[in-house]
């Protein structure tokens, strides 16, 4: 057996174990720190994406929770930088950050996240991916310091339509949340191309509460994020919303943006 295709079988191994644990398996929903609904698409092998994401909580939790502050009025600033490995291996590393009005700017944690792809060149009717994140963040910034989140990933294009959705799966290792096991958090977005460069639509974000018995909905978080994409450049990813909570348990509203470039450090030397 080739290389190739002794690659191509473990990448289809990987992908059925890990979809397999993710629906046998089944935290909440991002956190305000990583707002994104993930398409299917990996950084390319060799290049490297930076991103920020800017999020600014307008109408939020006012007091302190379990150890945690308020979400009221903080800025959360995430950097996030991605290394393509091979056309279907990837591994970002995230590092959070938090700054709120007589609490100064704070370091929150840490994350990182493998992720497996489906190549194009297997012509699957869907794009299809799936990331593993683990990492720590801080108690007083979330009640749960240690989390794994397996997040399923399926997109497609459908004319001017683009459409993706992140059944997310989220676990506790450390923390109150610890004994509810795997919680259900899943995320959609739906999108139009007006033109070339600018599609907008809506983005859906919730968590559910865990797979043996979901939350009332007054527990749940669930958000509506209508957003927009600017896609002005291949090296560039610019991403905008508004974010309106639809539960008491979930931030009232926010506004997110994700500025992203990518780099080729081994071209440029």
């Amino acid at each position: 057996m080739n290389s190739k295709s002794t690659n191509g079988t473990l990448l289809r191994l990987v992908l059925a174990i890990s979809f397999f644990a993710a629906f046998a398996l089944t935290a909440k929903a991002q956190d305000n720190y990583e707002i994104q609904v993930y398409g299917v698409e990996t950084v390319a092998p060799g290049e490297t994406m930076i991103e920020l994401h800017s999020n600014f909580t307008i109408n939020g939790s006012k007091t302190v929770i379990d150890g945690v502050l308020p979400t009221n009025h903080a800025e959360h600033e995430t950097v996030e930088i991605t290394q393509g490995i091979n056309e279907w291996f990837e591994v970002g590393f995230y590092i959070f950050t938090s700054a709120r009005s007589g609490q100064g700017w704070d370091w929150v944690g840490d994350h990182i996240r493998p992720r497996v792809r489906a190549p194009e060149k297997w012509h699957w009717p869907v794009g299809v991916s799936i990331s593993n994140e683990i990492g720590y963040q801080r108690h007083i910034f979330s009640a749960d310091t240690w989390t794994w989140e397996i997040r399923p990933i399926v997109d497609k294009q459908v004319g001017r339509w683009y459409l993706s959705f992140n059944p997310t799966l989220d676990r506790s290792f450390h923390g109150p949340e610890e004994h509810r096991g795997f919680e259900f958090s899943p995320n959609f977005k739906a999108g139009f191309d007006f033109t070339k460069k600018i599609n907008a639509g809506i983005e859906y974000y919730g968590s559910l509460g865990p797979i043996t018995g979901f939350d009332p909905v007054r527990d749940q978080m669930q958000q509506i994020v209508p957003a927009i994409d600017l896609n002005l450049s291949p090296d560039w990813e610019f991403n905008f919303g508004v974010g309106v909570g639809v539960t008491r348990s979930t931030d009232h509203l926010l506004v997110k943006m994700i500025l992203g470039r990518r780099f080729n450090f081994r071209s440029s030397k």
